[in-house]
């Protein structure tokens, strides 16, 4: 999948999102980037265990998970973008829930507590990494009812599999907080401001 060029953007390298999530697809396009989609198949969970198990700091997970996405597109002429967002919670990591009790569990856990969503970026060009960051925007969940996240839940449905929060902070879930700390599109899944000066930096969007 590509989107069209505008005028903001070289002709060279081509940007590739190694990701499937459409949230950040639309954030780059909303930003005028053309992009095409090459979605990385890396075993998430398994990166994470060894993460755990090399006592390795959230943020750094979030940066290999992000790195290894990106190595895994093989064209030396573009620019690959990766990204990856882990959610912590007094220590505790949190992963994409996978059914709606899962779901249930995490709002339950999280509610009435602050919670940082570590959301990491790296970009590859001629396999090598040439950037990488780490956005770190908290959040706190106002302390909701059982009836409130049933409700919730009911209302967005499969939509909540796809974050780590089981929210979504651009749609309904935004009444679940009394207070953000961050940028928006850093807790939709990319720091955009972060992104944009380095490729502005490197040459791919007009200073």
């Amino acid at each position: 999948m590509n989107t069209p060029m505008t005028a903001l953007q070289a002709a060279t390298p081509k940007l590739i999102l190694a990701s499937g999530s459409r949230t950040r697809l639309m954030l780059l396009q909303a930003a005028g980037l053309s992009v095409a989609v090459q979605p990385a198949a890396i075993d998430e969970d398994a990166v994470k265990q060894q993460a755990r198990a090399e006592a390795m700091p959230p943020d750094a997970a979030a940066l290999r998970l992000a790195g290894l996405k990106a190595a895994e597109v093989d064209d030396p002429d573009a620019l690959v973008i990766g990204a990856d967002q882990i959610l912590v919670c007094d220590g505790h990591w949190f992963d994409k829930p996978v059914d709606a009790a899962a779901a249930r569990m995490h709002l339950q856990a999280l509610r009435g507590r602050r919670h940082v969503l570590l959301t990491a970026v790296v970009c590859r060009q001629g396999g090598h990494t040439v950037w990488r960051h780490v956005a770190a925007p908290a959040l706190r969940m106002r302390p909701v009812s059982d009836r409130f996240i049933d409700a919730y839940l009911a209302l967005e449905g499969d939509h909540v599999l796809s974050s780590v929060g089981a929210y979504r902070l651009e749609g309904p879930g935004q009444q679940l907080f009394e207070d953000v700390d961050g940028e928006h599109a850093a807790i939709l899944g990319l720091p955009m401001l972060a992104l944009l000066e380095f490729l502005r930096g490197h040459g791919v969007l007009l200073r």
